[in-house]
């Protein structure tokens, strides 16, 4: 049993959504409520974290983000009725205003918590905004259409794997973007599990697996670049959401640990690294 908070209380029409056009990708809800943001799932079962230390944690990843990107291109036509449901609008065009938000919003954080680091970030990354603008146009310029990005989709979201059927879960942090953003949070883990850079060719064939299912829609080389392009500005909705998370908290009378409360600013700031994962 699950019940959305105001922020959140969108994902039970969306389940409802995907219940009607990617039914085998998602736990089906035993019950809805779109007003009040009720949902009731059945067990899914294990997730794909569970394997988070294996060897062949890439090759897992690889058949689980392939899943993902057909249930993204089966979901292309209803990106507009995403939108109606309250999934924040994150599509490239409108990533300019949300980069704006996301300074503004490191900003007051530092100056309520009192944190130089967060303030320096803002000041550093607010430096780099024509920087950023050029990369938010040339994802526009992408002929890619807008779908579903999960927005959170690591391995403990992710249920089954091997020779149990994927399926997707926890789909509160979702937006509607750019495809290729979905692949900023599991590339990122997937990095940071293998202790290795994006060269690595366990990397390599999890990110190629998830770009054969748009292999008819540009050469790969092209792929890649615009991948690495989205998730570069996918960052900046990855700032909103931690912000969205903190409020949520404060509001209920309750804290994160401090890892968390720094997030905002610690997300920001990767988009000074020359990486473009987490």
């Amino acid at each position: 049993m699950k019940a959305g908070g105001p922020g959140t209380a969108f994902e039970a029409g969306l389940y409802e959504l995907l219940a009607r056009t990617v039914p085998d990708a998602i736990l089906v809800p035993l019950g809805t409520d779109a007003e009040r943001g009720w949902i009731l799932l059945p067990d899914g079962g294990p997730v794909l974290g569970r394997h988070i230390a294996d060897p062949d944690l890439a090759d897992r990843l690889a058949g689980a983000l392939a899943t993902y990107a057909r249930v993204q291109r089966a979901l292309e036509p209803h990106a507009p009725e995403l939108l109606e449901l309250g999934l924040a609008d994150m599509r490239p065009a409108a990533m300019p205003a949300r980069f704006d938000e996301a300074l503004d919003t490191v900003r007051a954080l530092g100056e309520r918590r009192g944190a130089g680091y967060g303030l320096a970030v803002h000041a550093r990354v607010a430096a780099m905004r024509s920087t950023v603008l050029g990369w938010c146009e040339q994802l526009a310029a992408s002929p890619l259409p807008v779908t579903l990005d999960h927005n959170d989709l690591h391995p403990w979201n992710i249920l089954g794997g091997g020779p149990v059927a994927i399926r997707f879960y926890d789909w509160g942090d979702s937006v509607v973007a750019h495809p290729f953003a979905a692949t900023l949070v599991p590339l990122g883990v997937l990095r940071h599990r293998l202790q290795a850079g994006v060269d690595d060719p366990r990397f390599a064939r999890a990110r190629d697996a998830y770009l054969d299912v748009f292999a008819d829609r540009a050469p790969r080389a092209e792929l890649i670049a615009t991948l690495q392009l989205a998730c570069r500005v996918a960052k900046i909705a990855r700032v909103l959401t931690w912000e969205r998370a903190l409020r949520a908290a404060e509001e209920d009378g309750g804290t994160l640990e401090e890892r968390w409360a720094t997030a905002p600013a610690e997300t920001l700031g990767s988009l000074l690294s020359d990486g473009y994962v987490l």
